[in-house]
């Protein structure tokens, strides 16, 4: 016979909002809450940005958000949508292959609401506790607090589903020199237009996704957008089809007088340097007296990237991966997590799980991988995926999601431009429908 838990679920977003559909699927009672005032997370749109542009401060407001609004996908909408769910087409919407950001929430508000999920979410609502009742993995104290609301209100339920985002804390990396540069810095987490470069020299740092759109979107302003980064398959200099952006090796240092200096030697007088360096993850609230730590954004130990082996299974942790198909990612781990609650599934002993989680590590240094990419799927997705897929008796993931995938990984990381409006979807519809 099947079990019916209470559980909280961290997070209205993807992962939320997913995770929440499948427990409830399954016959759990379902609690969302939800610091904003929408379902969305990270697709939910805000004009928003922090007062201090780096995020350092911690006495600043947090913004949750960090979309900027020239965004779209980076992933074709096949790849977007959930495997029962697809990401389709909606009359007077935005019909591109690669949409806008408002198109996404589009698709998670309908998904929410034709599951029911929005009336499951308590908004409003920020997480400033989550612990164990005393030994127990099926009881864990979970504190609010409302905005307009200055007392702490507090709930017991038997597991706890933290799908909080990763995209809060921004990374920033120290440069030499730095405390004598007095211009102006900026993380991706608070940008949203262009106009604010007109006419200035931006180095920009990062080599992901972000840095590839928003060095294009500066550059429609900026008199010059110069590039640093660590990889060591870039073609250094002007880029094609581009007046205005350089590719450059990483800093070496920076200058008092404004001057931004490469590792080659060359330099520029920058009026801003610009952090596209990814985010940290953070848990502020989670009590767990050190049993999940973060370290060098490993999130640890979690077996299998969801479950911490001792606090299994009343704690788990949704959409931690990241370089990947992550919509699918994401799904595949809700339901796995929905159906050891329910007890279809079981999870191996505590140790068994310690001693995989472990086994993982050390693979990892034996290749000479840092903790920093514990969490990166690519290039194990494939593998990841269909262990999910056993795991809850699903089938292989269709061949042509991974082929999909990769081809558009290739298109950012060669930095194509147009691809997203050059994509041949009669190609890719081809093969789907092979």
């Amino acid at each position: 016979m099947s079990r019916s838990l209470n559980v909280a679920v961290i997070g209205a977003g993807v992962a939320g909002l997913c995770a929440a559909r499948e427990l409830k699927t399954q016959g759990h009672r379902v609690t969302i809450f939800e610091k904003a005032n929408q379902i969305g997370g990270t697709w939910a749109y805000d004009t928003r940005v922090e007062s201090d542009p780096l995020s350092l401060d911690p006495t600043r407001e947090i913004v949750h958000g960090s979309l900027y609004r020239s965004l779209r996908t980076n992933l074709p909408r096949h790849l977007m949508g959930f495997l029962d769910y697809p990401f389709e087409k909606r009359p007077n919407g935005d019909s591109r292959t690669f949409p806008a950001h408002r198109e996404v929430l589009c698709f998670l508000t309908k998904f929410a609401n034709e599951f029911g999920l929005v009336e499951l979410v308590r908004f409003n609502s920020e997480i400033v506790r989550v612990e164990r009742v005393g030994e127990r993995n099926d009881e864990w104290l979970v504190e609010s607090i409302t905005r307009g609301c200055d007392s702490v209100s507090g709930e017991v339920f038997e597991a706890v589903v933290v799908c909080s985002g990763n995209f809060v804390e921004p990374q920033i990396p120290v440069l030499v020199g730095i405390e004598k540069w007095r211009r102006y810095q900026i993380h991706s987490h608070n940008y949203r237009v262009p106009e604010q470069f007109r006419g200035q020299i931006v180095v920009l740092i990062g080599f992901g996704a972000s840095a590839f759109d928003i060095s294009k979107d500066i550059a429609t302003e900026a008199k010059q957008v110069h590039i640093a980064t660590r990889s060591p398959d870039v073609k250094l200099g002007k880029l094609e089809n581009h007046n205005n952006i350089w590719h450059h090796m990483m800093i070496d240092h920076v200058c008092e007088d404004g001057r931004v200096v490469f590792q080659d030697g060359s330099s520029v007088c920058a009026d801003t340097i610009f952090y596209c360096t990814g985010f940290k993850y953070r848990y502020p609230f989670l009590e767990t007296n050190g049993v999940v730590t973060v370290d060098e954004n490993r999130v640890g130990p979690l077996y299998s990237h969801v479950f911490p082996p001792s606090l299994a299974p009343g704690l788990s942790f949704i959409g931690i991966p990241v370089k990947g198909p992550i919509f699918n990612t994401i799904e595949l781990q809700s339901k796995w997590v929905a159906h050891v609650l329910s007890g279809k599934v079981l999870l191996p002993k505590e140790e068994e799980m310690m001693a995989s989680t472990n086994e993982f590590y050390k693979k990892m240094q034996e290749l000479g991988l840092p903790k920093r990419s514990t969490h990166f799927l690519t290039p194990y997705q494939v593998g990841y995926q269909n262990w999910l897929c056993a795991q809850i008796g699903l089938p292989p993931l269709e061949k042509w999601r991974y082929q999909m995938y990769e081809e558009s990984v290739k298109n950012i990381i060669e930095m194509r431009d147009g691809y997203k409006d050059r994509w041949d979807d009669a190609y890719w519809d081809g093969i789907i429908n092979l």
